[in-house]
C-alpha cells in the first residue's frame, strides 16, 4: 500500500460518516500524489498524516432566548486546520446542515485556498446548526452574542479571524464583532466582513463572485476568447451570487438563471442591471424567494430544480457543495457548456470534475476561483492593522492581481507535473506545496 492509500485509510477509519471531509481529502491526496512519490521529505516528516489532521477543534454549546421567553441550545464550530504560514482565517456558517464534518470539509479546503492568495493566512471554519431564516433580528443578536462568548476566548487578530459565510452577513457579524468587543475591550481585527464605518473594506460584499468572475476571465484568455456575448447560467441567489451576475453584466456576458432552495428561475432574456437590484432587495432586505422574480420578471420558475440544464456557455455554480452532480455535468457539457467558474465550496461532486477534466473544458475549482472572497478579508486585516483604509479602486485592482496570479499558479504548476489546463491539480499542488514547506521549516508541532 502506497503513502497516499495509507493517509486516505486512516482518514476513513478516524473520521466515519464525515462525507465532504472525506471527499476533500480524497481530491487533495490524488492531484498531490506525484509531488509526495517525487519527495520523500515529505513523506519522512508525515506531512500527510499531519496535514489531515486539524490542529483544534472547538465544539461547545449556544443557549439563547427567543421572542416567546423560550431557552433554545444549538451547537457551535471551530475548527483551526493548519497555521502554518500565518494565522487561521476562513468563515462562520449558520445553516441547519451544519455538522462537524461540513466544518472540518470547509476548513480543511481553506487552507489550500489561502495558501495559493500570496497573503500570510492559515485556514480555519466555523459556525452552528443555528437557522437564521425565520428569526427575528433580535432573536439573530441574542444568538450571536451567546455564540461569540464562547468563541472570543478562542479567536483574535494574530491568532484566529473569522468572517461570514452562509447565514452569516453584515448584520450577524455586526452582532458578532459587537459582542467580541465588549468582551475583550479591545477593538482589533478580530473578525472580517465588518461594515465600511466600523473597519470594513471596500469591495468585501463583491469579493468572491467579483474574483470568480476575474479567474474565469484569465481561463478564457488563454483560449482567446472574452466572457462578452456568452450566456452564462449562475446557481444561487446569495451575495457571491448577485456579484457574480453583476460583474458579468460589466463585461457584457448575459445572466439567465439564479436559484434558491426552493428552485430556479430562468429568464431568457437575461438578468439586467434593474432585475439585479430587485434580486438584491428581495434576498437582502425582504429576504423573501427567488420564486417571486418570476413573477415580477415573467420568467420560467422551476420548483425544486436547479439551473444546470439550461443551455449555456458558461455555468457559475455559487450556492453549495455537491450541487453538481455527474449527471449535470454531463447535461452542461451536452449543451455546449465550455467553462466552468466555482464560485461555492467544493459545488462538483466527484464525477463531475471527473468529466470537466477529462473533456478538458475550462474548470476553475473552488479553492482557486472562490478565493477572492478570503482574499480581501485578508486586505481587509492588513488594512485594520494599519488603521487606513484603501479607496475602492485599490481594493479592486489588488483583487483582480491576486486572482491573476492564483491563475498563474494553477496553471504553471499543473504544466511542471505534465498536466496542462489541470486547474484541479494544479490548485491542489500549488497549495499543498507551500503548507507543506512551512510545515517542515517549523519542525513537528
Amino acid at each position: 500500500m502506497g503513502a497516499i492509500e495509507e493517509v486516505l485509510e486512516i482518514v476513513k477509519r478516524r473520521n466515519p460518516g464525515e462525507k465532504e471531509f472525506l471527499q476533500a481529502v480524497a481530491e487533495v491526496m490524488e492531484s498531490v500524489r506525484p509531488v509526495i512519490e517525487a519527495n520523500k521529505v515529505y513523506q519522512e516528516g508525515r506531512i500527510l498524516e499531519r496535514i489531515v489532521e486539524p490542529e483544534r477543534v472547538v465544539l461547545f454549546r449556544v443557549p439563547w432566548v427567543d421572542d416567546s421567553g423560550g431557552v433554545q441550545v444549538n451547537r457551535g464550530f471551530r475548527v483551526q486546520f493548519n497555521s502554518a504560514i500565518g494565522p487561521y482565517k476562513g468563515g462562520l456558517r449558520f445553516h441547519p446542515s451544519v455538522y462537524l464534518g461540513i466544518i472540518k470539509f470547509l476548513g480543511f479546503e481553506q487552507v489550500f485556498k489561502n495558501s495559493l492568495t500570496t497573503l500570510p493566512m492559515g485556514g480555519g471554519k466555523g459556525g452552528s446548526d443555528f437557522d437564521p431564516k425565520g428569526k427575528s433580528d433580535g432573536e439573530i443578536m441574542h444568538f450571536c452574542q451567546s455564540f461569540m462568548t464562547e468563541l472570543c476566548r478562542h479567536i483574535g487578530a494574530d491568532c484566529d479571524v473569522p468572517a461570514g459565510d452562509i447565514g452569516v452577513g453584515g448584520r450577524e457579524i455586526g452582532y458578532l464583532f459587537g459582542q467580541y468587543k465588549r468582551i475583550a475591550n479591545e477593538f482589533t481585527g478580530a473578525l472580517t466582513g465588518k461594515k465600511l464605518k466600523w473597519g470594513g473594506s471596500l469591495i468585501r460584499p463583491e469579493a468572491a463572485g467579483y474574483g470568480c468572475i476575474y479567474f474565469a476571465e484569465e481561463m478564457l484568455k488563454t483560449c482567446g476568447e472574452s466572457l462578452a456575448g456568452k450566456v452564462c447560467a449562475v446557481s444561487g441567489s446569495g451575495n457571491v451570487a448577485q456579484y457574480t451576475v453583476e460583474k458579468l453584466n460589466q463585461l457584457g456576458a448575459k445572466v439567465v438563471s439564479l436559484s434558491d432552495s426552493h428552485g430556479t428561475i430562468y429568464d431568457e432574456d437575461g438578468i439586467t442591471e434593474a432585475k439585479l437590484k430587485f434580486v438584491m432587495d428581495l434576498k437582502n432586505v425582504r429576504r423573501g424567494r427567488i420564486k417571486e422574480y418570476a413573477a415580477r420578471h415573467n420568467a420560467d420558475y422551476r420548483e425544486g430544480k436547479r439551473p444546470w440544464d439550461i443551455p449555456c456557455d458558461c455555468a457559475f455554480p455559487c450556492a453549495t457543495e455537491n450541487e453538481i452532480s455527474g449527471a449535470d455535468a454531463a447535461t452542461l457539457l451536452k449543451n455546449g457548456c465550455i467553462l466552468v467558474s466555482e464560485g461555492a465550496n467544493m459545488p462538483s461532486d466527484p464525477q463531475a470534475v471527473h468529466l470537466f477534466v477529462s473533456k478538458r473544458i475550462l474548470y476553475g475549482p473552488g479553492k482557486a476561483a472562490n478565493a477572492g472572497g478570503v482574499a480581501i478579508s485578508g486586505l481587509e486585516m492588513a488594512q485594520n492593522a494599519m488603521r487606513l483604509p484603501w479607496p475602492r479602486e485599490e481594493v479592486d485592482r489588488r483583487l483582480r492581481d491576486i486572482m491573476i496570479e492564483i491563475h498563474r499558479q494553477c496553471r504553471v504548476t499543473a504544466e511542471q507535473w505534465g498536466q496542462s489546463g489541470n486547474y484541479v491539480m494544479g490548485a491542489n499542488i500549488a497549495g499543498f506545496v507551500k503548507v507543506a514547506d512551512a510545515m517542515l521549516d517549523q519542525g513537528v508541532v
